[in-house]
């Protein structure tokens, strides 16, 4: 798919890899239509050139709102960015007990829930399409943790593990729709959140790196998801963006 003239919607669009992802299909010409709860973002979606749409993801009434209103702007979807997520550490015995059911369903209702509500609504829109080739591209966003979850991550190394998880079966059923779909992996990267923390926790991080020993960009990030969306032939795989990490 040619990005200079597809419509995309990228979820936690705002900031983080999201922003990146939103800013980089911009600049390669796609029209942008972000979905986030943070309002306060929006200013910024707008200095890039995007649309803004408020959305809950684990709401189907307010992304079906949003989607609507991201086809009203740019009369159609083409693409879909699933960045939006959240990230809690809890171990499963811990000092004050066991981990706490309400994070640990907060944590698969938004991570996993939210990826799943947002990418039927976009898929069901991307079916009308009557494109040459292909009617649509979807990519998800997993973790290293999907595969390599540390300690004090099950809930969140659950909801990574089963994105990567249904993107297959998605892809076999999504193929008679001629719509494709792949989930990246990110390991550590250089977030607004992570780059707030101090310069030594920083370079810890990255010294776990296998290759090269740095954070990753998230401008990386959103230069494998537009690989992923020009490539025809990528579907139904889940790709590690990682320099080699594999967490202890």
């Amino acid at each position: 798919m040619d990005l200079s003239n597809a419509r995309a919607i990228v979820t936690g669009g705002a900031s983080g890899l999201g922003a990146a992802t939103a800013q980089h299909f911009r600049q390669r010409g796609a029209q942008v239509t972000v979905l986030d709860r943070d309002e306060a973002g929006a200013g910024a979606v707008a200095a890039m050139g995007a649309h803004y749409a408020r959305a809950d993801v684990t709401d189907e009434a307010s992304v079906a709102a949003a989607i609507a209103q991201a086809v009203g702007h740019m009369g159609g979807i083409d693409i879909c960015v699933n960045c939006a997520g959240i990230v809690i550490g809890e171990k499963t015995v811990g000092r004050d007990g066991p981990h706490k059911l309400d994070s640990f369903r907060r944590t698969i209702e938004v991570n996993l829930i939210g990826t799943f509500n947002v990418l039927r609504l976009a898929a069901a829109e991307m079916s009308k399409n009557r494109h040459e080739g292909e009617n649509g591209v979807i990519v998800n966003t997993a973790s290293i943790a999907a595969f390599d979850g540390q300690s004090g991550q099950a809930a969140y190394a659950a909801s990574k593990a089963a994105i990567a998880g249904m993107t297959l079966p998605i892809a076999r059923d999504l193929a008679r729709n001629r719509i494709r779909i792949c989930t990246i992996a990110p390991g550590i990267f250089g977030t607004a959140m992570l780059r707030s923390l101090p310069q030594e926790v920083q370079d810890s991080l990255a010294a776990e790196v296998t290759n090269p020993k740095r954070l990753g960009e998230p401008e990386e990030y959103a230069r494998l998801a537009a690989f992923i969306v020009e490539n025809a032939y990528m579907n139904g795989e889940t790709i590690r963006i990682d320099g080699a990490l594999r967490m202890r």
